[in-house]
């Protein structure tokens, strides 16, 4: 039986493998799930344990091939309705290729709630680079989860979307389901959110992660060498450009408060006495195609 991006052997049970559904079928999805087939085949195929490219091929005996994918959301007229296969290859997804030949999953795009997870400046430039949000009803997102059986929900929604985000913790309340937040809404360090996840008996983990090793984690480790050092540090700026749609979407200055926040405080956490804020800058500058 084919569950998720990965096939499942015969005789396989609920409980061996963690069963997880994605909010935003983008190009951080997309590199997740490529990834997983790529090391699940290395090992199935070739006998090959391959950790280049992982900081952890073990997580307490959970290997990278032990994530199934069964549920999926996006609001793109090119993905949802498709098969979740074909959909992480689908524009405006651009992010480069890990392994094309995935296995049939079993697993269609659903229609998640746009909410604000659009933003209507996006209309101004070509499709290929942009969202086109598809005109279908949304699929009651806790009802989908829990038809699933997803242990797991990862977030990858846009910068920006606080109502859609919410929208999708509000499912994992009801169903159950652990959240992964992996972008700057503040939902697992905002205290009543953590609180009701914490009753609840959920666990939840976030806000936003960090590129492998991208401009915020090589600027964290300069500024932990400055101090380890012996160097002072009067003022630092980061600015990033991108040619997603995660830069796109945060040409809207309004939507990336949050991201600014998150990259701020990544940084500050490094320093023994944080920067005044006027004396540390850092955030996304531009979209460059």
């Amino acid at each position: 039986e084919a569950v998720g991006c990965c096939r499942v052997d015969e005789g396989e049970v609920m409980g061996e493998v963690i069963r997880a559904a994605i909010a935003g079928v983008g190009n951080c999805a997309s590199s997740l799930l490529q990834g997983i087939t790529y090391y699940r085949r290395r090992l199935e195929d070739d006998g090959v344990r391959e950790t280049l490219g992982l900081m952890h091929y073990d997580l307490g005996g959970y290997l990278p091939g032990d994530i199934r994918c069964v549920s999926a959301f996006d609001i793109d007229v090119r993905k949802v309705g498709q098969p979740l296969e074909k959909a992480i290859f689908a524009p405006p997804n651009c992010t480069k290729t890990i392994y094309a030949e995935m296995d049939e999953s079993g697993v269609t795009v659903q229609m998640g709630p746009v909410l604000d997870g659009y933003s209507d400046h996006m209309a101004e430039f070509p499709e290929n680079q942009r969202f086109v949000p598809a005109r279908k009803k949304p699929v009651d997102v806790a009802a989908a989860l829990k038809k699933s059986g997803a242990e797991i929900l990862l977030n990858y929604l846009p910068v920006g979307s606080q109502k859609a985000t919410e929208h999708y913790a509000e499912a994992c309340l009801k169903t159950g389901a652990s959240l992964v937040n992996c972008m700057p809404v503040f939902i697992a360090s905002t205290r009543k959110w953590a609180e009701r996840f914490r009753k609840a008996g959920i666990p939840i983990v976030g806000d936003d992660i960090k590129a492998q090793l991208g401009a915020t984690i090589v600027h964290r480790v300069l500024t932990r060498l400055f101090r380890d050092r012996g160097v002072g540090l009067d003022a630092t700026y980061q600015l990033n450009t991108g040619g997603n749609t995660d830069f796109l979407n945060m040409l809207k200055r309004e939507r990336l408060m949050s991201k600014k926040a998150s990259k701020t405080e990544a940084v500050q956490s490094q320093l023994e006495t944080p920067l005044p804020d006027d004396q540390v800058h850092i955030g996304p500058a531009d979209y460059v195609p």
